[in-house]
């Protein structure tokens, strides 16, 4: 996959094919359309960690890479770094924005980011943005930005119930040439943390030995690469 800018590499695996969609079709229908230059204007994804909102937005950017000029930005990570991580954005034509909660109610951070939702709109592109809840009910410091947020066409995900959780498991797992069988998954999940974020980054600590000792994902040998009695 491309560099993109500010030096984000996204990971291959973030794409639409191995997002199941469950109960927010809607939204990933949503988010195919923008990829494909069907949609503009602003959308907002919200819900809790671990519902996919990064996901989504880097499955976006892998779609549209191909036939326009994208941006993908998490200022969890990159917020630090002031406002100038924003520099030369308006010109593309889609922009994901991840996390914007983490800067909601600076003062600078809000004039910045106005300026970006106007030119995008203003050229007729896209800006996805994801935070933790819509955009009503965070703590603006410049009203007009919030008020022009909640604009946007906003979908809330719904997190993956116990049922949902392991068919996303067995789906990235096929992706990635593996079985994973039912046992095994109800026992990961059992084990550890339902947040598919990390469930997911188990997986591919458990492909990557798998691959090294030719064996099939079993919970005995599961055990065995965690270390665990």
């Amino acid at each position: 996959m491309e560099q993109l800018p500010l030096g984000v590499r996204l990971p291959d695996r973030a794409v639409f094919a191995s997002f199941l969609p469950a109960r927010n079709e809607e939204a990933v229908e949503h988010m195919r359309q923008v990829a494909s230059a069907a949609v503009s204007g602003a959308t907002w994804l919200c819900g809790p960690h671990g519902a996919g909102k990064t996901h989504l937005l880097q499955a976006v950017c892998a779609q549209a890479n191909a036939i326009m000029r994208v941006g993908y930005v998490p200022l969890r990570e990159l917020g630090r770094l002031g406002i100038g991580v924003l520099e030369g954005l308006r010109q593309l034509e889609c922009l994901c924005l991840d996390d914007v909660d983490e800067v909601a109610g600076q003062l600078e951070w809000e004039h910045a980011l106005f300026g970006v939702l106007r030119e995008i709109e203003e050229s007729g592109g896209r800006l996805v943005t994801a935070a933790v809840a819509p955009p009503a009910l965070l703590q603006w410091a410049l009203p007009d930005l919030g008020s022009r947020l909640s604009a946007s066409t906003i979908f809330q995900l719904r997190v993956l119930d116990e049922v949902e959780q392991q068919a996303a498991l067995q789906l990235r797992a096929r992706l990635r040439g593996l079985e994973l069988p039912e046992e095994t998954s109800r026992w990961l999940q059992r084990r550890y943390s339902r947040d598919m974020h990390k469930l997911y980054e188990l997986l591919d600590t458990l492909d990557e030995a798998a691959l090294a000792a030719q064996r099939r994902l079993t919970v005995p040998f599961i055990r065995e690469v965690l270390g665990l009695s």
